[in-house]
């Protein structure tokens, strides 16, 4: 790949040109002049350096009024210059939203009619859900399914936090009471709402439990599964309920996952998949009995009758190297109430506690399921049949000695039901395939292919969260992909057979796009995510018609009045063979003259992506804007999106090469004119608040002087076994990179000016006691130039009783002090 240039100029200062002009004096003497030749040579060759003079004076305004014309409408061209009463922007600014842009959020819907395309729902700010069709007369056709916020039932008032309309729109899903459980679980209590008498009924007929986890409706929209207590239950929404588990406990979850699973696996609370016709459901049983407990106090979050002591919340979480749950995926038949576990025939079948499930798609009739080992190198595509209850491995691939790399999780994995006419003569789908070293999509035909029918794409870029979609009318296949850039999301479509590769969006210009599409592919809700200012569009695909759905007028117009910052988009070449996609955020009134301190932000976590061209006004424009400094990000090795040799280079040695390469960068920018090198800060949170502790440790002092953490892992012995193994195997197979990973050598630490490190203490992702070993640490040693801040009770996100205003207050104040070089007595 070629190194990218700039998207964005740098401001120059243009100097004033001061123009010398020599008048003529009209009214010399005539007769003087034709009386001497030599005075008349004289002035013709002075006229003609009048003459020529003129003409390129002329040149060198134009030039000069085309090079301001051009700085006046680079950056954020949307919104124009900044004027000159513009105000910075404050932290508040960045916290109440004001700069937040405006996006429209949909759940599309299958209303089971053939060719019937662009149904959608929407729960509205206002708690009421809309229903609207976009195949019908107009983009405005809508209606209000449930006309209310809130009800009221036996006396008592409900207030409606989320609706889902069943199949025919005649009931409708409602969620009250919600309480936050993990990052993506919660408890709440479930109603039925009859849309044709209006009668709100609870889920649990003669119960109002809150205690529910999750319920889901069944495709025919004639059932709903439900799971309360770690158990699962089946409610006929007209009739009564069926107890279809017992044993559900503590350490036992069925159809939702348990916290490791929540977290790194499915990324939400449903593990439960519903068969096309409703006649099964696939559901996951998790059994954590050998799974260890990090316990929680609680100081405040949870009421306990006795205040004077903690609430102490016991939390099944496995660290590096400890027994995993053991998941199996069970089945129920509808038919029967019958439930069984099929038998799988694997000659290499992983032991219980080495495999992983991390995805179940039904494939017609069949049920596709993607297993890994624990160490994420082994991969398995298990097909399963229920009505045979047999299930056999039909894929299997591992990398472990090839390019030293790993598999992802993935859910993207799409369904191809076979249609004769149009050529697809048994079932198939389209998996995300390694094609020499970058991510591509390929279509696997039949179901049992061990090699895939046709490969889509190819190329050194990779498909992003694919594919988005597939128009079985047309044989169309969408996908989100790197191909024009790293940092930007273009929408891409190919046809089943691979040919008619295309862009969907405009390539010719910067672009970061999401999509969401219709069940049937018609439609598509594109979001224009930047750099510009964010728009939405709704695309008929079928007829490449595009209307506009939001624009975002307001916040242009805000912005107007805001010092926004420049952003500078570059590859830099940190060392040779070293290419890294970085940006530089730069104050709106820059000046080379200046010196300026440099903020470096940064996640860095493998495969992740840091620098996009995604429209954003956060903590770091406050900084730029505000404190008048330069932030800079820098992509380094292990992060996402340039190839598998680039991210999996930091396998087994967590945090070496990605502390490496932000010194380097570092370093780069320390030698620009207009850096101050002696101002030098980084900061991050979570494997950012790690990466930031491990570039200092490792810098010691050299090229950073400050550092903020926030919510750090410190040792990766501490963290959750399926993350940390993916990328570091076991600590029995790589006890010195498990050594190395962790925040070590704290002496080191004592050569940086000032650092701050940040942590809740109810932080069920990164345990505090990641922080509080390390300052065990700097005990033994004597390390004392750091500032600490515990928030009690908060999660990982850092939010209980106005902790996250406190948390970037404290940013802020620490950072403008480091700055002001207040840390240097």
């Amino acid at each position: 790949m070629e190194p990218l240039n700039p998207t964005r100029t740098t401001v120059a200062s243009a100097a004033a040109a001061t123009l010398n002009s020599t008048s003529v004096d009209s009214n010399a003497d005539e007769e003087a002049l034709i009386a001497s030749e030599q005075a008349e040579l004289k002035r013709k060759k002075f006229t003609k350096r009048i003459f020529f003079g003129a003409i390129a004076t002329l040149v060198l305004l134009w030039v000069i009024g085309l090079i301001i014309y051009l700085v006046g409408n680079r950056g954020n061209n949307e919104t124009g210059p900044n004027p000159a009463n513009a105000k910075p922007i404050e932290l508040q600014d960045y916290m109440s939203g004001t700069f937040r842009a405006k996006r429209m959020s949909i759940n599309w819907l299958d209303d089971g009619i053939a060719g019937h395309d662009g149904l959608y729902a929407e729960n509205n700010d206002q708690g009421k859900l809309i229903v609207g069709d976009y195949s019908g007369a107009t983009l405005t056709q809508t209606k209000t399914l449930v006309d209310f916020s809130k009800f009221t039932y036996e006396s008592e008032t409900y207030h409606v936090l989320h609706s889902w309309p069943g199949k025919g729109l005649k009931k409708v899903l409602m969620a009250t009471d919600y309480t936050k459980n993990w990052r993506h679980s919660y408890f709440a209590r479930y109603w039925i709402f009859d849309t044709d008498t209006k009668v709100v009924e609870p889920l649990i007929p003669g119960n109002l439990s809150k205690d529910v986890r999750l319920a889901s409706w069944s495709p025919s929209g004639e059932t709903i599964a439900y799971v309360l207590y770690n158990n699962l239950y089946i409610r006929d929404v007209n009739g009564g309920v069926k107890q279809i588990t017992t044993d559900g406990d503590k350490d036992t979850f069925y159809g939702i996952p348990d916290w490791v699973y929540e977290e790194e696996v499915f990324s939400g609370n449903s593990a439960l998949w519903w068969s096309a016709s409703g006649e099964y459901l696939a559901f996951l049983r998790s059994n954590d009995s050998m799974v260890p407990e990090y316990t929680i106090p609680y100081f405040e979050r949870i009421p306990v009758e006795n205040d004077s002591y903690p609430d102490m919340v016991d939390l099944k979480y496995p660290k590096a190297g400890y027994p995993n749950p053991v998941v199996e995926l069970m089945f129920l038949d509808l038919n029967n109430y019958d439930v069984f576990l099929p038998r799988v025939d694997d000659p290499r079948n992983l032991k219980d506690d080495d495999r992983l499930i991390t995805e179940v798609l039904w494939t017609g009739e069949k049920v596709l399921v993607r297993q890994t080992n624990r160490e994420s190198d082994l991969l398995k595509i298990v097909i399963i049949d229920p009505k045979m209850r047999l299930g056999s491995v039909v894929r299997e691939e591992d990398v472990s000695g090839g390019d030293g790399g790993w598999f992802e999780v993935t859910h993207d994995t799409t369904y191809i039901p076979a249609n004769i006419s149009q050529g697809r003569t048994e079932d198939g789908y389209i998996d995300t395939v390694i094609l020499n070293g970058f991510n591509h999509l390929a279509y696997f035909e039949p179901i049992e292919a061990v090699k895939p029918k046709v490969i889509l794409t190819s190329g050194s870029w990779e498909v992003v969260d694919a594919p988005s979609s597939v128009d079985l009318t047309t044989g169309t296949v969408y996908f989100l992909a790197t191909k024009k850039d790293p940092t930007e999301r273009h929408l891409y479509a190919v046809q089943l057979d691979g040919t008619n590769f295309r862009s969907v969006t405009d390539t010719a210009k910067d672009g970061y796009y999401s999509v969401s599409f219709s069940t049937g592919g018609g439609y598509a809700l594109v979001t224009y995510n930047g750099p510009q200012v964010p728009w939405q569009k709704l695309l008929s695909t079928r007829d490449n018609n595009w209307d506009i759905i939001e624009e975002n007028m307001a916040l242009k117009e805000t912005l107007k009045a805001y010092k926004v910052p420049e952003m500078i988009f570059e590859q830099v070449m940190l060392e040779e063979g070293v290419v890294a996609n970085t940006f530089e955020m730069r104050p709106a009134d820059f000046d080379p003259e200046l010196k300026y301190p440099v903020l470096f932000h940064l996640y860095q976590g493998p495969g992740s992506q840091t620098v996009d061209k995604r429209f954003t006004i956060g903590f770091e424009s406050h900084v730029a804007s505000k404190m008048n400094a330069i932030v800079v990000s820098v992509d380094g090795r292990g992060t996402g999106f340039m190839g598998r040799e680039f991210r999996a280079v930091v396998r087994d040695n967590l945090g070496y090469w990605e502390s490496h390469d932000q010194i380097l960068a570092a370093k780069i920018w320390a030698n620009k004119p207009y850096v101050d090198a002696s101002k030098i800060a980084i900061w991050g949170w979570s494997y950012g608040g790690y990466m930031t502790l491990k570039t200092l440790e490792q810098d010691g002092g050299e090229t950073f002087k400050y550092g903020m953490a926030v919510a750090p892992v410190t040792d990766w012995h501490y963290y959750d076994s399926i993350y940390t193994e993916r990328y570091m195997h076991t600590p029995e197979n790589n006890p010195e990179g498990y050594y190395n990973s962790a925040i070590q050598n704290v002496t080191a630490l004592k050569d940086v000016q000032r650092f701050l490190v940040m942590h809740g203490t109810g932080d069920d992702n990164v345990h505090i006691q990641h922080t509080l070993t390390m300052l065990d640490k700097f005990d033994l040693k004597g390390v004392e130039n750091y500032d600490l801040h515990v928030f009690p009770d908060s999660d990982h996100s850092i939010s209980f009783h106005n902790a996250n205003q406190m948390v970037y207050d404290r940013l802020d104040q620490w950072l403008s002090r480091a700055f002001a070089g207040q840390f240097l007595v």
